[in-house]
């Protein structure tokens, strides 16, 4: 495992150079986020998504969610509706996680058996950094193996899943739950899972003026 330091006060991409290059290689980077550590794989790599599944010892039919450094990333692995458009402009960067039609490029197992892709902005200057030095968006699957508890410990994450490749260590993520889950179908907006975001707040931006 390479395990990288960050310093913030200089600026991170130069500093995310080897985990950039783990993700062009298939292999599997494991990063903060604005909720918890999560694990980094190109998204459109059917070997790496495998690689991922087996280091977390995750069943084959689950799906993992993406972040993106920003919406126009987040735009070329998903189509936004105008409800979606309504919640990514008021909730990004933050922990909600929108599930919108994939748009082609993304690995089966990046997709429900829908065709949804989950997606987000996360508000962590390192996670945003991170895609935008990779060029695409990447997944966000949490940083443990399957059953665990996810953690907010870089130390832990060391611990717990040696076989990552490469750890950026950012100090502590804030922790919590994680992110709020709600699918977006045309002006539909279903909860799927209730997260940092409460369910109640998403509503609110639903329906208050942009």
């Amino acid at each position: 495992m390479i395990r990288i330091t960050i310093d913030p006060s200089r600026p991170l991409g130069p500093q995310l150079a080897p985990a950039v290059a783990a993700l062009r290689a298939g292999q599997v980077v494991a990063f903060p986020t604005d909720t918890l550590y999560g694990l980094a794989v190109d998204p459109r790599s059917d070997s790496a998504l495998d690689r991922l599944f087996t280091l977390k010892g995750r069943d084959a039919d689950r799906r993992v969610a993406l972040i993106a450094a920003n919406r126009d990333q987040a735009d070329v692995v998903g189509e936004f509706t105008e409800a979606a458009t309504r919640l990514a402009d008021r909730c990004w960067p933050g922990p909600l996680t929108l599930l919108v039609p994939s748009r082609p490029g993304v690995a089966e197992r990046s997709r429900s058996p829908q065709g949804l892709v989950g997606i987000r902005v996360p508000d962590h200057a390192v996670a945003r950094a991170l895609a935008d030095a990779f060029g695409h968006a990447v997944t966000a699957t949490s940083a443990n193996r399957a059953g665990e508890p996810a953690t907010s410990s870089p130390d832990h994450v060391s611990a717990s899943l040696p076989s990552v490749d490469v750890l950026v260590d950012g100090g502590a993520s804030p922790g919590g739950p994680p992110s709020t889950m709600v699918q977006v179908d045309g002006d539909a907006v279903q909860l799927v899972r209730e997260g940092a975001l409460p369910w109640s707040r998403v509503l609110e931006f639903l329906k208050s003026p942009s």
